[in-house]
This record gives structure tokens, sequence and C-alpha cells, in this order.
């Protein structure tokens, strides 16, 4: 028995073998989208399924927003014989709309990385001895492509829908469009291969965005408009396609220069940011997108000398959150400005033009004021240290988006008064009307989150639960019922007394409601009253 085991353990552990070629990068892809394919259980059919699905919504998608968009314009009233003293004309905004959307774009490939390797790929493909190139192609065509295509499809709703421009021309600039939008995306993958911190490739997108409205508005009081967007002739449109492959070739043969950090963390950003988009959650995807672009480490560091206790330390937490936060300011600098721009473009200045400005513009500007609420129902250790209870907690999270938003409504409804020419009224409702929106802001952030245990709902976005509708209401119902007072207003075209006292009682209303900490909406709350009734009864 012992000699058994002595010839045993001179045996090596591992027996000679012949070493083989290294496989190639598109074997290796291959190889894992077959691994991948045989353990999803999903064939040929299933495939051509989704394909097919996906084309026709996105079909019928195009054809529903061109259709609105058409019907929009058609509802427009023709521009006034007489000028007013501050105007601006509805392609001059198209085209301001169109540099704020390239802003956004290159600020989210900023955040994005461009190219990343997330999950198992990261942990597998980069560490193998083989042409990077090969493994990160597909990723480095995939938001490229994504990007032309949806900057074309926008800028022709845009063109075709509220200017009417005639087809051959929305053609050339869709095809315009395109290019310039995956030329974009490409600028911010040169930029990562060449070190850029999406930190930077951010801030250069989110400060695009900024100038856009504000140039808008300098445009506006200088009287300066254009009349039609700013077509180029297919010559152009022609010479841009050698300039985006020359980015494209000079983006491939880079792959193997970028950083196995920048492509880990890019990765990680977007798998993060699709199922948040996958699973409704608009508080993951803020999360994604902002700390993204965060910066890694602070050169200055803050001594807050505002906390001085529980409640300030609460508040200059909140303010600290904002402030570091550019995209954020950038968010609010641009919802202000919204009104303002809606205004002074005489086909939009109507009664339900203004009011849907003042509903949209607030809306983004109060998610930006939430980020400190949000985070702190991420991560409450902050709230639990605290000695306050959690009432008081909500209601001293809405103290820094009251601020926030009591600018924003100055700015917005000084522009709402200009246009109903009574400015010191309008400001007056707007203030009144501010508890409402950080009531809301709060509201939202603290929801609770979809119960996917339950029952669950087929829908083009995979399973969701029964109640996802109800919890996603948090926060914006808020905003429907408890500024019906601005509703009416904006629609009447005046404010009086009445308004404004009823105004501040449901501004009251707003705050007490946030500040509950019952997370189960007023429907479950009946339903299990109405279950506990029967169990007693039966007793």
């Amino acid at each position: 028995m012992t000699d058994t085991v002595g010839t045993h353990d001179d045996e090596p552990a591992v027996q000679p073998f012949d070493l083989g070629d290294v496989p190639s990068a598109k074997s290796i892809r291959r190889f894992t989208a077959q691994a991948a394919n045989a353990r999803g259980g999903a064939n040929i059919g299933d495939l051509l399924s989704s394909v097919y699905y996906a084309v026709i919504s996105i079909a019928i998608s195009v054809g529903l927003a061109l259709g609105f968009a058409q019907a929009m314009r058609a509802s427009l009233p023709p521009s006034p014989d007489v000028e007013a003293p501050l105007s601006l004309s509805l392609a001059t905004l198209v085209v301001v709309i169109i540099v704020a959307l390239a802003g956004a774009l290159l600020s989210l490939a900023g955040r994005l990385g461009p190219v990343g390797a997330g999950g198992a790929e990261a942990a597998w493909w980069l560490g193998l001895p083989v042409d990077r190139r090969g493994l990160l192609r597909p990723a480095a065509r995939r938001l490229p492509l994504l990007a032309g295509f949806v900057g074309a499809v926008l800028v022709a709703l845009l063109d075709a829908g509220l200017l009417a421009d005639p087809g051959l021309r929305v053609a050339r600039v869709a095809a315009t469009a395109a290019l310039v939008a995956a030329g974009i995306v490409l600028v911010a993958a040169v930029g990562q291969s060449a070190s850029v911190s999406r930190r930077s490739i951010a801030l250069a997108g989110d400060v695009l965005l900024f100038l856009a409205p504000v140039a808008a508005v300098i445009l506006a009081r200088v009287g300066w408009s254009v009349d039609e967007v700013p077509g180029a002739p297919w010559w152009f449109v022609a010479a841009l396609v050698p300039v985006v492959t020359l980015l494209a070739v000079v983006v491939d043969r880079r792959l193997g220069r970028m950083p196995a950090r920048s492509l880990r963390e890019s990765g990680s950003v977007a798998t993060q940011a699709v199922g948040a988009v996958v699973s409704m959650d608009s508080r993951e995807l803020g999360r994604a997108l902002t700390d993204g672009a965060a910066a890694p480490v602070r050169r200055w560091v803050s001594r807050l000398r505002t906390a001085r206790g529980p409640v300030s330390a609460l508040i200059t937490a909140d303010v600290v959150v904002l402030r570091r936060s550019a995209r954020h300011v950038v968010q609010l600098v641009v919802a202000a400005l919204v009104p303002v721009l809606v205004s002074t473009v005489p086909q939009l200045a109507s009664s339900v033009g203004v009011l849907l400005a003042l509903l949209v513009a607030g809306s983004v500007a109060m998610s930006a004021t939430g980020e400190g609420a949000r985070r702190a129902e991420m991560a409450p250790i902050l709230d639990r240290l605290l000695p306050i209870d959690a009432k008081t907690v909500r209601r001293l999270r809405m103290v820094v988006p009251a601020a926030a938003m009591a600018l924003w409504s100055v700015v917005a409804f000084a522009a709402v008064g200009r246009w109903a020419s009574d400015v010191p009224g309008w400001i007056a409702l707007g203030l009144a009307s501010t508890p409402v929106w950080a009531a809301a802001a709060v509201r939202a952030s603290y929801r609770p989150a979809p119960d996917w245990g339950g029952a669950l709902v087929s829908t083009p976005m995979g399973a969701l639960p029964t109640g996802v509708a109800t919890v996603l209401a948090r926060g914006p119902d808020l905003v429907v019922l408890c500024l019906l007072p601005v509703w009416i207003a904006v629609l009447l075209r005046t404010v009086n007394a009445t308004l404004l006292y009823t105004q501040i009682i449901l501004s009251v209303i707003a705050v007490a409601v946030a500040s509950s900490i019952r997370t189960r909406s007023l429907m479950e709350t009946l339903m299990d009253a109405q279950e506990q009734e029967r169990a007693g009864a039966r007793r």
C-alpha cells in the first residue's frame, strides 16, 4: 500500500502536453457568444421574433412622434405681423435644441466611456494574451452607430414635424445629423484612448449644453433669428463620410492602448445604466451617470464651517452634493431658461405651450435638486446616526431643493410674468409654489422600490411588477395635484389673490404629505384595511 502511494506521489501533477496556437480575438468572441447562447436557451426563432418586435416598435414610435409633431405644428398660431421687443423664431429654437442635444450626447458619451468592457468580459478578456483590438471592436462600434441612428431620427422629427421642410431637405439634414452624432462619440473615444478622463469629456458636453440656451437668450435680446435650420449641401455630407471614417480608423488602431482600468470603469457604468433603464429606476440611472464622471480625488477640501449641529450638518451635506455635481447645476440653469425661450417664440407662446414648458422644466429642475435625498435613501446611515426623527429629516431634506427651486421660480415665473404682463404677481405665485417642487423631489427620492416578488406584467422592456406605475407616480403626483392654481393661472393668463392663497394652502399640504414616512400607497392601505375588517368579521 505504501509503495502504491509513493508511486503516485512521484508522478507530476500536470502531464506533458503540446502547446497550441493562441486563439484569435474573433474566435474568443465567438466562443463567448456560443457559451452565452447555450446557457440562455434561446433559438434562432426567438432572435428573429425579438428583432421583428424591436423594428415594429421603433417604426410605430417614430410614426407616432412624427404625427404628434405635425399635429402640434398645425395647431401653432401664425407669427404676428408686429415684432415683440423680445422674440425668437421657431427655426432658431430648433437649432438651439440641436446644439443642446449635441452637448448632451458628448456628456453622455464621456460618462459611459464610450468604449468599455463590463462584468465577465473585463475579468476574462482583458487578461488574455491576444490582440485587444479584436476584442473591443464590437463595443467600439455600438455607441457611435446607436448615436447616429437616434440623432438622425430626432433631427428629422424636429425638421419635418415642427418646420415642415420638404422630404429631400429632411433627408439631407438627417444624414448630416447622423454623421455628426457618430463623429461626436468617436471624438470622445479618441479622448478616452488618449487617457483623457471621462470627467473632462463630460464637462465639455455640459458646457456646450449650458451655452446653447444662454446663446438663444442673447440672440433673442439682439433680435437675430434664422428662418430655417441650416442644411448642408450634399457635397458637404459626402465630405463628412471620410472624416467620420478616419475617426473610426483612429479609434480602431488605438483600442489596444486604452487602459484596462478605464475599460472596466466604463463597462461598469454602462452595465449599471442599462440595468437602471430596464428596471425603470431613475434614481439608479442618475447615480450611474453622476458617479461615472465624479472626480476620484478632490484638490481641495471644504471645512464645512456651516455644520454646527445635526440640522445644519444635514443641510450642509445636501448643499455640498449639489455643488459638486456639475451635471445637476447645468440641469438647473437650462431648466430655468426653457420657459424664457418658449415664451419668446410667438408660435409656442400660448397658454398650453407655456404651461407645458413650466411643468417639464420644473420637473427637470426638481430632479436635479433631490440628489442628496436620493443618496440618503440609498445609504441612510447619516439620517440614522443623527438625533433627528424621520419626519424631521425629510423636512430638512426639502430645504436645499426649496432654495434651488426658489431661484428657478424667480427666473421661470418672471418670464411667464413678462408674457402675461404681470411680473410681480407671477413671481409671488412661483415662490408660493416652491414648497410643492421641493416636496415632490423628496417624495420621489424616498419612494419604495417595486415589488419584484409579486405578480409581473409583460411589457416591451420585459416583465415588470404590476405596481410599478404607482411607485413611479410618487413625486409627480404632488406636481399634478398641488400645482392646480398654477395650471389655472397659466391657462387663464392671470393671477389673483384667491389663486395665490390656494397655492399656499396646497404647498403646506404637499410638505405634510412628503414628510410622511409611510411607503404604502393609499390604495394599498385601503385594501389592507378591508382585508383586516373581513378577517375580524370571520372571527
